[in-house]
């Protein structure tokens, strides 16, 4: 029997079995039964009230691959403490020929069992549900008497030994210091910088950094009041600035929320790490100059720009970046290649793993081996040699099944209806935001190099590649491509299986510069 472990730890309850501990016991568990464990699903520090589980999902799908006969958890509350969603996923995983097992609850397979089974989901759901009472009734009670929640202490207090907040004299000052700076007409960023300057720094010893100011200019527990939910309480914690020094900020914060941006959006190059020279195949990289009466930004030749070694002139970062936004918009306007899109995506999760037909020829081999032993066997051929090469093969087939398996649960299965759905996300996206026009790129383009003559344009999927023309290029607003060569190579993109299409296999340190390892395209799966 082939078996995977479904782990999970939540935060809220420290008195839980640890990961490590789960996995030892139903290892342990698994090694009692002689079950085969051929992969684990974990998820750390999510609840199982919900389903809202992103290995548990993929462990789902992952059983309509029947690469696995059976789960094994802790305790059926690690799967989960919903009666609904237990019965649910219970009887979509018998559909699949998979059963849960408990490593730490003997339950038997009949009538019996089904009934011990319902009382201990019955008691997990319970304990939940009364647990989660008690810890906002207990807050509650807090709030009212002024007592600290637990959590990071509020920049500015100190916690005594009774849990009530306390002015704390050394950065008390700082945050009344802060108020009066943006009353007067500091900006964020400046505030942000002169803190950095007299080296002051979070409880935790880090840079107090732009939301953090945010955070601390918006924080009505500086006036004194303490909320918890729908509970506010006032003057139960001592004020470290005026009401009326606080009201001001406050008129402050919604004037500057409407007025144009000044610090963030501007400064988002779109386009790093996908714009690159025609002429020397380097990346073209963001820059702002000063004019008359406002700041030009441009994409300019990275060897240009350090080197010298490339004459190529810089492009307006708003022109080139509305041209790819646009060009994305037309994919997703083009119905005939969302259909190809759909139906390439399908195609490509079913085939078969590059490593399986490896594995298998192994396979093969093996067990032919095994064959010309036992032949020998059956005719009185047998050595203590022979006995060990057995058993040496025996548990190498073995191996090579376990391993068989294993990449079969590895890649996410989605149905054409799911794909579909994904792709329309794409189609709701604000492009008018930076964050909109940021995800439609990273999901569509791969990579565009400029000519002297064209535009050439890699989308995130086979063949996807389009020339833009000099004529067309003149004709859009305010076009200063002037450039020449060609590039020397493709740099390809992946992070996730939608962008991954093409070049599924290829690096992903592109889009860890850019995301920390995470795509923001609405196809990313947890540990794909």
């Amino acid at each position: 029997m082939k078996a995977v472990i479904y782990a999970r730890y939540s935060s809220d309850n420290q008195r839980e079995e640890s990961i490590e501990g789960q996995l030892r016991e139903c290892m342990e568990f698994a090694s009692r039964a002689e079950i085969d464990v051929i992969g684990n699903y974990i998820d750390r520090a999510l609840t199982a009230k919900t389903d809202n589980r992103p290995e548990f999902q993929r462990m789902i799908k992952d059983s309509y691959k029947h690469a696995f006969d059976c789960i094994i958890v802790w305790k059926l509350d690690r799967f989960s403490r919903n009666r609904y969603d237990s019965a649910h996923y219970k009887a979509l995983l018998r559909k699949n020929g998979v059963k849960v097992v408990s490593a730490m609850e003997s339950i038997s397979e009949g009538s019996e069992g089904i009934l011990l089974e319902s009382v201990l989901e019955g008691m997990a759901e319970y304990y939940s549900a009364e647990l989660a009472e008690k810890v906002v009734r207990g807050m509650k009670e807090n709030t009212l008497k002024g007592l600290h929640n637990g959590g990071q202490v509020t920049f500015g207090y100190k916690i005594n030994e009774e849990r009530r907040f306390e002015r704390d004299e050394v950065n008390a000052p700082i945050v009344n210091e802060i108020f009066n700076m943006y009353a007067d007409g500091k900006t964020v960023k400046q505030i942000v910088n002169y803190l950095d300057s007299k080296q002051i720094r979070t409880s935790r010893g880090g840079k107090i950094n732009i939301n953090a100011v945010q955070r601390i200019l918006s924080n009505r527990r500086y006036i004194g009041e303490y909320k918890f939910r729908d509970i506010v309480v006032s003057d139960c914690i001592p004020p470290l600035v005026s009401k009326g020094l606080f009201d001001r900020v406050q008129e402050k914060l919604v004037k500057n929320k409407k007025a144009p941006a000044t610090r963030k959006a501007e400064d988002e190059y779109l386009l790093t790490l996908k714009l690159f020279c025609g002429k020397c195949g380097a990346h073209m990289v963001g820059e702002s100059g000063m004019g008359t009466s406002r700041v030009y930004r441009y994409y300019k030749c990275a060897n240009t720009k350090k080197v010298h070694t490339c004459d190529k002139k810089p492009v307006r970062k708003e022109w080139i970046e509305d041209l790819a936004v646009k060009k994305a918009t037309d994919i997703l306007n083009d119905e005939k290649m969302i259909s190809y899109l759909i139906d390439r995506i399908y195609i490509l999760q079913g085939e078969e793993n590059p490593r399986i037909p490896n594995l298998k020829a192994q396979l093969e081999d093996t067990q032919k081996r095994i064959a010309n032993i036992m032949d020998a066997i059956e005719q009185g051929i047998i050595t203590e040699n022979t006995k060990s090469r057995l058993t040496q093969l025996e548990s190498k087939q073995k191996e090579l099944e376990i391993a068989i398996l294993q990449e079969k649960i590895k890649k996410p299965f989605l149905t054409k209806e799911q794909i579909r759905f994904g792709i329309e996300k794409f189609r709701k996206l604000d492009i008018s935001t930076q964050e909109g026009r940021q995800r439609l790129i990273d999901g569509f383009i791969n990579s565009i190099y400029l000519f002297d003559d064209k535009l050439t344009i890699t989308f995130n999927f086979k063949d996807g590649t389009q020339t833009v023309s000099l004529s067309e290029l003149e004709a859009a607003k305010n076009s200063d491509i002037k450039c020449l060569g060609a590039p020397n190579k493709r740099q390809p993109f992946s992070g996730c299986f939608f962008c991954s299409l093409a070049f599924f296999r290829s690096q992903k340190s592109l889009m860890k510069k850019r995301t920390g390892g995470r795509c923001p395209c609405p196809f990313y799966f947890d540990g794909y």
